[in-house]
């Protein structure tokens, strides 16, 4: 292996190198068996867009499975979709959830505080929320406005994004995630029930360091990457983002090739030729919003340049496009059109975008 290199130092090959290796990280030119395991691969696929989040678990997956199917995980209770990292909505496996929310919790809470004054919420309101919430759920998963009509039949105001944070906040302390699907017929669902998260199926034991865990979670379904990407993907301290990397450092056996290159310093590196890479793929490929590929990196400039990142976002309303990579970069922005709601297979989406 070369000596590394900056991004900024880069020439051309060497960035190809960069992008030829984060699309297989990415698992989107050797596909996961399906997409439990491109959930877990990827540690936690943004997602505040329910469609984008299961774009992004297909285009992963051997088949290119349909929304349907990827519904079917959810209503198993294997993916949930809540709030690990960045006060934003994520897929991860259901096992994960115990160990992997808590990480960056309180940070999360703390930065809500503000807005939770202006709202009127203390901690008695959490408190009572979450007796109701408790009892509501213990039967089985309600939908959002039914949580809502719950809470307001027990004097817990809900109106003025009340609602919204108290849940928030629920998520964050582990007890509710967003669980099994609201059918529809012949199409993908669009909603999802609130279920307690001491209803999902036996949890992952907690890391001995869950921080460190994170980071090499994220390290082989992103690398390579920097410590300071991990820091801002997964919303924490470059601090603890320095200690998760020593730790991981300690135990280089469990990390690819490629991603330890990120360990020589804070930002990402590359290699000068030394190191062996695949072929460049030059295949066109259509992603969804919110794609992982591009918004899960503190550095965008990798995937694509200054005026693509303009146009992907995330632009005033928080909106990221969905994306059409091409060799490893962002070629152009699309719209589902037709295909607003998902009513037709992610397959067929996929092909028809790509032709």
């Amino acid at each position: 292996m070369g000596t590394p290199r900056t991004v900024a130092d880069a020439d051309d090959a060497g960035l190809e190198a960069l992008r030829t290796a984060r699309l297989s990280s990415h698992l989107l030119t050797e596909p996961a068996a399906g997409p439990l395991a491109a959930a877990e691969r990827l540690a936690a696929t943004q997602a505040q867009e329910f469609w984008g989040g299961r774009f992004a678990l297909s285009a992963r997956s051997a088949g290119a499975p349909t929304a349907r199917q990827i519904d079917a995980l959810f209503d198993r209770g294997d993916l949930v979709r809540t709030w690990p990292m960045r006060g934003t909505l994520h897929i991860i496996a259901a096992a994960d959830t115990a160990w992997m929310v808590p990480i960056t919790a309180q940070r999360i809470h703390r930065s809500g505080a503000s807005r939770h004054r202006e709202l009127g919420l203390a901690e008695d309101d959490f408190a009572r929320a979450e007796r109701v919430v408790r009892r509501a759920l213990n039967s089985g998963g309600l939908r959002r406005a039914e949580m809502f009509a719950a809470l307001e039949a027990d004097g817990v105001g809900t109106a003025g994004q009340r609602g919204t944070h108290l849940l928030h906040t629920l998520a964050l302390r582990g007890v509710v995630v967003w669980g099994a699907t609201v059918p529809r017929p012949d199409q993908p669902a669009t909603e999802q029930l609130l279920t307690l998260t001491d209803h999902l199926p036996t949890q992952r034991p907690t890391p001995a360091h869950p921080e460190a865990e994170l980071f090499r979670r994220y390290l082989a379904g992103h690398a390579p990457a920097s410590i300071a990407d991990f820091a801002w993907w997964a919303g924490t301290t470059i601090t603890l983002a320095r200690a998760a990397a020593a730790v991981v450092r300690d135990d280089d056996s469990v990390i690819p090739d490629a991603a330890l290159l990120v360990l020589a310093g804070d930002r990402a590196v590359l290699w000068d030729g030394g190191a062996a890479v695949r072929p460049p793929d030059s295949r066109a490929r259509l992603l969804g919003s919110f794609e992982e590929y591009y918004i899960s990196y503190a550095d965008r400039s990798v995937a694509a340049d200054e005026r693509m990142r303009a146009e992907i976002g995330p632009g005033k309303n928080g909106m990221v496009k969905p994306i059409v990579l091409r060799g490893g970069r962002v070629v152009a922005t699309w719209s589902r059109g037709a295909a607003d709601e998902l009513a037709t297979e992610l397959a067929e989406v996929w092909h028809r975008h790509i032709a």
